[in-house]
């Protein structure tokens, strides 16, 4: 009977109970602005029992308690990373890169001023598949631009996700979507040990720039960008923290700067400046 007891408690304590999930949803918003709805809670009680089992902690209690408490803020990143949804490929939603070449950069190159350099911020990298499309097509197209450049800032709340970006090493299953010319121009085939891999070549990823950050800490861009991407970010954003998103969105554009978000996410109930040019994809006047 006793052996049965103990048995008992520390099931209860492997589960997370809806006070705790509840708790847990508090400090993921607060921290990240990820909105976890109810229906979630078996997914988080699964993702974070494998940090409990990696911690050697025993209740979900007292990993919250560890979590809040971890001055480092170490524990923290790898919680968010834990709970951070990160499916991404190479030319998703393709049609917003085709915006984007046959549109978007023609416009910015033909503005008025001395600025000779396009700013893209690739806002939710994950593990680099847009990035590195957005390198691919804006790399062509400034081949044709004499005297152009262009900057890509690529940033993730997930330090997991970053790491692998960094790495530009591909599965060859992951490159169905990229056409075979850049293929073959951009990235390395692995050789040995790295049969089936492909790496993005050096000079391409040093276009790159790839840091944490959260979406809810301050924009330190005033103006300065000329497209963002930010796609599939903001489903998991309640109301007002989309709206707090896209004012934030709009500051960081330059005039006649881009914002393009997922097919399946909307800004029009909104309250916002931007003009709608394209399916999911805005302008900032001026």
């Amino acid at each position: 009977m006793t052996a049965n007891y103990h048995d008992q408690l520390s099931l209860r304590k492997s589960q997370l109970t809806d006070a705790l999930f509840q708790k847990f949803s508090v400090l993921v918003y607060e921290k990240a602005g990820i909105y976890l709805k109810p229906e979630k809670k078996e997914l988080l009680n699964a993702r974070l029992g494998k940090r409990l089992r990696a911690l050697g902690i025993e209740s979900f209690s007292d990993y919250y308690n560890y979590v809040v408490h971890d001055t480092s803020g170490d524990e923290l990143v790898q919680m968010i990373d834990v709970v951070s949804t990160n499916f991404t490929s190479f030319f998703r939603e393709n049609a917003h890169f085709e915006f984007m070449v046959d549109h978007a950069l023609p416009a910015l190159v033909s503005r008025p001023g001395g600025k000779k350099e396009v700013v893209i911020w690739s806002a939710a990298s994950s593990s680099g598949e847009e990035p590195y499309t957005i390198a691919l097509v804006t790399e062509d197209f400034f081949e044709q631009q004499p005297g152009w450049g262009y900057r890509i800032l690529a940033t993730d709340i997930s330090t997991r996700v970053l790491a692998h970006a960094q790495r530009g090493v591909y599965t060859l299953d992951r490159m169905i979507k990229v056409p075979k010319n850049y293929l073959k121009k951009y990235f390395q085939r692995g050789q040995g040990r790295a049969s089936g891999h492909v790496r993005v070549k050096e000079a391409l990823r040093q276009r790159i720039s790839f840091e944490r950050f959260n979406l809810m800490d301050d924009f330190p861009w005033n103006g300065s960008l000329d497209i963002i991407f930010c796609r599939n970010v903001m489903i998991y954003f309640n109301r007002e923290t989309q709206q707090q998103l896209v004012n934030k969105f709009y500051r960081a554009l330059a005039p006649g700067g881009y914002l393009f978000i997922g097919h399946s996410e909307s800004i029009s109930s909104l309250k916002h400046n931007f003009t709608p040019v394209a399916s999911t994809v805005y302008q900032k006047n001026g």
